[in-house]
């Protein structure tokens, strides 16, 4: 039986009340100061140069779509776009199988100077040496699918093998889809990295035909640097492949985070 008295039970309800409102205050908080950099670069992207003289938080009053017609076309965006993407598919692809193959290893076998070996796949993240981003996509992967696989019991791997599996079928038919979200939450980070990667494409890239999104951006830049608009459009046109991947892989992203893949 509660011995708390009602004028106790009352203090105790608000400080609830109001830790929860704390919370709730901060975290609106630090949306608007992620949002609002983001909404005034798409702002500004629709007006014209007069109208920004006028305050980069008003509404346009005259909406300028041809904006982002003419970033596409005067700054061949659409080469850039197709470079980006023949870059991502393949480094994302590829790094997260070999990711989930070395993870596995790593995270459920036993075998000689497996330790030290780990660590030297982790000097991948540091030191990548060949083809540098699957290679820094892969040492980083090989971390993120080790925890993931290591909080899987160990229960669900002998019972698959009791039944007839070998190592491959444990793998993929009993382990991956347990693991499903930390993959998909890999996938959004090695899309990410790849589709904003910089420095990569302007040390390797001299073709201007083959130059990524970012670099594009760069250059497109450089060119425009009195046409905020233009501008604006551009790096609008750059970022929102990223916020589309985000927004529908958002809850197995959240997933993958929470449920223990970086963890072991």
């Amino acid at each position: 039986m509660s011995t708390q008295t009602p004028g106790a039970r009352q203090e105790i309800r608000w400080r609830k009340i109001f830790g929860s409102t704390t919370v709730h205050v901060i975290l609106i908080l630090f949306l608007l100061l992620a949002l609002v950099p983001f909404i005034t670069i798409v702002l500004t992207s629709f007006k014209d140069s007069q109208q920004i003289m006028k305050g980069a938080f008003r509404l346009p009053e005259t909406w300028h779509f041809d904006n982002y017609i003419k970033a596409w076309a005067q700054g061949r965006f659409s080469y850039f776009f197709r470079s980006s993407v023949i870059v991502v598919i393949p480094v994302v692809t590829v790094s997260t199988f070999f990711a989930i193959l070395t993870g596995y290893a790593f995270g459920r076998m036993q075998f000689r100077f497996k330790r030290v070996i780990f660590f030297l796949f982790l000097l991948g993240i540091m030191v990548p040496l060949i083809l540098p981003q699957i290679g820094m996509s892969i040492a980083f992967g090989t971390f993120w699918m080790y925890g993931a696989f290591a909080e899987v019991p160990r229960d669900l791997e002998d019972a698959a093998i009791v039944d007839g599996c070998n190592s491959w079928q444990v793998l993929w038919r009993v382990l991956v889809p347990i693991v499903l979200p930390a993959i998909l939450a890999m996938m959004v980070l090695f899309f990410v990295w790849t589709w904003n990667d910089f420095l990569m494409a302007l040390v390797l890239v001299s073709s201007e035909e083959l130059r990524t999104l970012p670099l594009g951006l760069a250059f497109f830049q450089g060119r425009y640097t009195t046409n905020v608009p233009l501008t604006a459009a551009g790096a609008t046109i750059v970022a929102l492949p990223v916020i589309v991947m985000y927004i529908l892989f958002q809850r197995h992203f959240i997933r993958g985070v929470t449920s223990g893949a970086v963890q072991g």
